[in-house]
């Protein structure tokens, strides 16, 4: 909460902690606005380790369009018999409640649809911190030119079988997150340098042309900078 008592967005971290919740979704389509969520699948961990998962496929109520159903392989008739938004989301808030999540480019698409469903369904912000993976492959994998969860795994020799299915998805990001982890100095932990006092992301030390300085990782939505 902010200091009026009011709920709000949680801020997006770096580095690696040891327990998370991996999650992904499957949608109709890219909007969070337009579109629906129809797949939702998490894997939570405890020290590094797998200790349940939550999967559900999400009816939309409307038709899937055939394109997300090529790249997804989910169909009208899977999800036919499913659960509407409302009732799988009354199951995943509690099995996420107080965690840092993580997943692949949640930055720009998950997270929006998370946001979206949230404020459309209980009139409140989600309030859980983030890690993306996406990032942190730009930072420690540099060697590589592109950066997709399937790159990642198969540079770690990860199996891809059943990607852009949801659950095999999380499970092979939660690898990967764990690979990444051994990559990291371990002289600059992650949160090491502290919090932002504006938006609550993590101070992470940077080079520019006056020398060393900390900035947020939350970088460019918040600006705010400390000498190092």
């Amino acid at each position: 909460m902010d200091r009026e008592g009011k709920t709000k967005r949680g801020s997006r971290l770096s580095g690696y902690r040891p327990d998370y919740v991996v999650f992904d979704l499957e949608t109709t389509g890219l909007s969070p606005v337009m579109d629906e969520i129809i797949e939702i699948s998490a894997v939570k961990v405890k020290n590094g380790v797998v200790t349940e998962t939550f999967s559900s496929l999400v009816n939309p109520g409307r038709p899937i369009p055939r394109q997300a159903s090529l790249v997804n392989g989910i169909t009208d008739e899977m999800v036919a018999k499913e659960p509407g938004l409302r009732e799988v989301m009354d199951q995943f808030l509690p099995f996420i409640k107080g965690q840092v999540l993580v997943g692949h480019n949640i930055h720009s698409f998950d997270m929006k649809f998370l946001y979206q469903a949230v404020s459309r369904l209980y009139e409140k912000e989600l309030e859980n911190d983030y890690i993306d993976t996406l990032f942190m492959a730009r930072g420690c994998l540099k060697e590589l030119s592109h950066h997709r969860l399937t790159d990642l795994a198969a540079y770690f020799h990860i199996s891809t079988e059943g990607a852009h299915r949801a659950l095999n998805d999380c499970i092979m990001n939660q690898k990967c997150f764990e690979e990444m982890r051994k990559r990291m100095p371990e002289a600059d932990p992650a949160g090491a340098a502290g919090r932002c006092p504006r938006c609550g992301g993590d101070l992470v030390k940077r080079s520019g042309r006056f020398g060393a300085f900390y900035g947020c990782s939350n970088f460019p939505g918040c600006r705010y900078t400390r000498n190092g």
